[in-house]
């Protein structure tokens, strides 16, 4: 199984084979996420002080803040599945 890195913003990049789910900050359920995530020590703000667009829920329980739109953050990820995709079709090819 190849490592699926993207880019959640600022340089900060997390492997996407983890990532359970991209969520908007917005709702009351997400909010407690958060703070139960701080509260565990399992948050990772990677906003860098900037407004928290996107809430990355990790495999590994963890909860990552990013300054990117959700969607953004899922395009990115179905960008690097194409990525692969036509890697294997070009060594298909081969």
């Amino acid at each position: 199984m190849d490592i699926k890195l993207i880019n959640i913003g600022f340089g900060n990049i997390v492997s996407a084979n983890r990532i359970v789910a991209i969520v908007s900050p917005e709702s009351a359920p997400i909010k407690r996420i958060i703070q139960e995530a701080r509260d565990g020590e399992r948050l990772i703000d990677a906003t860098y002080g900037r407004r928290t667009r996107a809430v990355l829920i990790m495999d590994s329980d963890h909860v990552i803040l990013s300054a990117v739109q959700p969607e953004t953050v899922a395009h990115r990820v179905e960008d690097d599945d194409e990525d692969v995709k036509t890697e294997k079709e070009k060594e298909d090819e081969e």
